[in-house]
């Protein structure tokens, strides 16, 4: 699996952060890449207010497609 991202990806969390007030599988947007993974994300709702913006590495972020993808 690529675990690489860019900036403007959208993202989902892989798991709960409580202590950021952030649950597992909310989406974001990938608005910096701070060092080797580990990217600053976005929160928003629906009218686009910003609620949250954290540091956040790989291991808990999951890329979302809106597009078809080829099978592995």
């Amino acid at each position: 699996m690529n675990n690489d991202f860019n900036l403007l990806d959208v993202v989902a969390l892989t798991q709960n952060l409580p202590e950021y007030g952030l649950c597992r599988g909310q989406v974001g947007t990938i608005v910096e890449i701070l060092a080797p993974n580990v990217y600053e994300v976005e929160f928003s709702d629906d009218d686009g207010q910003t609620y949250a913006m954290q540091a956040l590495n790989t291991k808990q972020l999951m890329a979302l497609h809106y597009n078809l993808l080829n099978a592995a």
